[in-house]
């Protein structure tokens, strides 16, 4: 088939679902395109070098400062989603009452600029992690969050997901990359980088399983067997670029997320449990791994080498690196100015990330960091512990998607600001009571200017994705 008809066609197929998601009239405003715009970026390429891809010169990129076309495209949609918050009167207080941890964390990271060697940069680099944040609350504060809550990820896969399969079959000379060292090949899709193009398929490959589970709940008619073709022949596509990527991190993760995921569906799992299967789990795995080495022969299944494709060489310099072991370097400082000079100069391949999230997050952060880190891992199972019992549904994406990050930091460094996995981490996390008033003016339409100033001091609601329907 032809380039151009190919790319056609996938606008054509592109714009044919933007439509129907369109005309079926979701309980959303146009707040919901700023998140949006938010995840199609950071699942992709950065707004300069697509400019690059569209010819336009685009000059003053560095390592270490960035691009300022990419920091004044993240600071605008962090500054509309914060006019937005602000519209919406939603209170600082109120969002750290609800959220004391992770405002103790985020802190935490601001305080750690002050021993930085490069403050100016891990100021700019902290003032872009508020973004999934503030685009977390833009989501939660939708008149319906669990149907912005699918919206969002249905719409940024109907872009990423076939045109990244366009670029790897008709246009390889963005769709493909190649070592600047060896000049070995890979896919990479509407990304840079195989590993991104993994945790794409990771993100949107969980969504869509869980959401299949979903959509099979529905009364038998036309618009549930459209849902189990469109969940079929997306999971067909990412399953797909998964094969290209190669990047068994994010396979292993995936199918990780959804194992727990499908457990906690099973009858004879009594939710209240969920504690003593993870430790009976976790006794089996170390057992097996004492007696058979399954970590081994994992490993070899997901066509890894023993040395993790060079990572395990690559922590044993990095964990007796001489830093600060409380404090760190600094939030997102480590791989600045001589040290990252340094690793340069020993592997070829330039390492930028520890390739292991916990490494990493120690290496920035020191052990407090890395405390507040496994706090956050341990607050969130909490939660969806809790949430089994009333919102079973979302709880299970929840500990699903909890289980397939915890296990993606293993061998990549996904606990940072602008990475992806960290948006729907939050979005599984944070809390934010929504008014009754709300709920009940989405069915009566009947509350007067004053009823909504009042509804603030009314009881919140759950975030219940399971009540969404087409």
């Amino acid at each position: 088939m032809p380039s151009s008809l190919a790319l056609l066609l996938v606008l054509i197929f592109i714009a044919f679902l933007f439509r129907r998601d369109l005309r079926e009239k979701p309980n959303v405003t146009g707040a919901l395109w700023i998140p949006v715009l938010w995840l199609l970026i950071i699942c992709s390429r950065a707004v300069s070098q697509w400019l690059a891809l569209a010819g336009f010169q685009v000059g003053g990129v560095s390592i270490e400062e960035g691009s300022p076309v990419d920091a004044a495209g993240y600071f605008a949609l962090i500054l509309a989603g914060s006019l937005i918050l602000i519209k919406r009167r939603v209170g600082l207080g109120e969002i750290i009452r609800n959220n004391r941890l992770l405002a103790v964390f985020i802190i935490y990271c601001f305080v750690s600029i002050l021993w930085s060697d490069f403050p100016f940069i891990a100021f700019k680099r902290w003032i872009k992690s508020l973004g999934p944040p503030i685009m977390t609350l833009v989501l939660l504060t939708e008149p319906d969050p669990e149907e912005a809550f699918i919206r969002l990820m249905k719409r940024c896969a109907y872009v990423l997901v076939p045109a990244s399969i366009l670029l790897i079959k008709y246009f390889p000379v963005w769709g493909r990359a190649y070592n600047f060292w060896n000049g070995a090949s890979s896919n990479v899709g509407v990304t840079t980088d195989k590993n991104e193009l993994g945790f794409d398929c990771l993100i949107f490959g969980f969504f869509f399983a869980w959401y299949l589970l979903q959509v099979r709940q529905r009364e038998h008619g036309k618009p549930r067997r459209n849902e189990l073709l469109l969940c079929v022949g997306f999971l067909t596509m990412i399953f797909w670029l998964l094969k290209m990527a190669h990047s068994s991190s994010s396979l292993g993760s995936l199918l990780v997320g959804i194992a727990v995921t499908l457990f906690l569906g099973l009858r004879f799992v009594n939710k209240r449990r969920l504690g003593i299967y993870i430790t009976v789990g976790i006794v089996l795995i170390l057992f097996a791994q004492f007696a058979f080495g399954i970590f081994g022969a994992g490993v070899e299944m997901l066509g890894k080498d023993p040395t993790l494709t060079g990572r395990t060489d690559l922590w044993k310099i990095l964990v007796p690196w001489k830093i600060n072991p409380i404090f760190g370097t600094g939030f997102e400082s480590f791989w600045l100015g001589e040290r990252s000079a340094k690793l340069a100069q020993i592997y070829w391949w330039h390492p930028n990330e520890a390739h292991n999230g916990y490494l990493e997050t120690y290496l920035n952060l020191g052990l407090i960091g890395l405390a507040l880190m496994l706090a956050l891992f341990f607050s969130a199972f909490c939660r969806g512990r809790k949430m089994l019992m009333d919102n079973f549904e979302f709880a299970r994406f929840s500990l699903g998607f909890l289980a397939a990050f915890i296990f993606y930091n293993w061998t990549e460094a996904a606990f940072k600001s602008l990475h992806p996995l960290i948006l729907i981490f939050l979005i599984t996390f944070m809390k934010y009571p929504r008014p009754q008033a709300v709920l009940l003016e989405k069915f009566t339409g009947e509350f007067s200017a004053d009823e909504k100033l009042l509804s603030g001091n009314m009881p919140s609601i759950h975030f219940n994705p399971h009540t969404h329907g087409n």
